[in-house]
Order: structure tokens, then sequence, then C-alpha cells
């Protein structure tokens, strides 16, 4: 990968993952004056309002900020395509726009129980971050920990996670090539 395709990729990553926290935040009902919630906010207004304007919410889903993490997607894909001179088509890039949503997403429940898991050694509860990841990651680790119950005062439900969240991302990997 040269620099210039390295650096596009990271650039539009970054933004696709606070674009598709945007569309988590919203989704969990985390709390929205929190100052991570703020900053995701902030840092996506600019493009998800006027999609807010042509595409409704439904049922409590974000549908704007879905349809932003995928035309970043696509812009990534168009970008490097462009980049490396190949042919641009339509079918290659809103597949490969899906598969990066899709993959993004996953990269981004991995790191934040990756952090949350880091906090939960340190902060002690007393970090903003903490709690937003928490409200975020909750419903998921629930299910685990009624399965699987805290042994001598470690709670693993964060590892089975991760390791169930690895194994559907190869899985997927595979399944899309």
């Amino acid at each position: 990968m040269t620099a210039m395709q390295f650096l596009i990729s990271t650039l539009f990553d970054l933004f696709l993952m606070v674009v598709l926290m945007r569309f988590w935040l919203q989704a969990a009902k985390a709390d929205f004056y929190n100052p991570l919630s703020q900053f995701v906010v902030k840092a996506t207004s600019f493009a998800v309002n006027p999609l807010r304007k042509i595409i409704p919410g439904l049922g409590g889903l974000d549908l704007a900020s879905l349809l932003l993490a995928f035309i970043v997607a696509a812009a990534k894909i168009t970008a490097l395509i462009f980049l490396v001179g190949a042919t641009w088509e339509v079918g290659f890039v809103l597949l490969n726009a899906l598969v990066t949503v899709i993959k993004e997403g996953l990269n981004l429940l991995f790191w934040v129980l990756v952090i949350r898991a880091l906090l939960s050694w340190v902060s002690q509860g007393n970090n903003p971050i903490e709690a937003v990841f928490h409200q975020l990651t909750e419903p998921m680790l629930r299910p685990i920990r009624k399965v699987l119950p805290p042994l001598g005062g470690l709670d693993l439900s964060i590892l089975v996670l991760i390791i169930a969240l690895q194994f559907a991302q190869f899985l997927f990997m595979d399944l899309v090539g």
C-alpha cells in the first residue's frame, strides 16, 4: 500500500467510524450530553443534518447517519480507484462500500470493547467516556454474563464478545472474499 493509499484509507475510515458512532449512540439512546457524544454530534452535523431533511428516522434509528456512512465508504472506494487508475464501476463501488461499512462497524465495536476493558482497569468509573461505552456495550455483554458468571472477580464477558466479534469478522471476510 502506498503512502497516499494509506492516508486516504485512514482519513476516510476515521470519519466513517465517527459517523457509525453517531448512529450507534442514537440507537443505544446514550447520554447526549456526554463530551464524547457532543464531539461525535458536532463532528458529523455538517453532513448528517442536511441528509435528515431528505431521509427521516425510522423507529428510533438515524437512517441519515447510515446513509452518510455508506456515502463516505463509497467516496473512499472511489478515491482509491482513481488513485490507482482503475476503472470505476457502480456495482463494484456500491458492493465494496457496503462491505466497508460493515467491516468498519465491526472494527468500531472491537475498539470500543478494548478501550472499555482498559478503562475499567484504570478509571474506576470516573471517566465520562467509560460511561458512554458502558451504555453502548452493556446490551451485548448482559446476555453473556447470564451464561458466564464472574470468575474470581474477573468479568470475562468482554473477552468472550471480542472473540465472538473476531470470529464474525473472519467469517464475514471469508464470505465476501
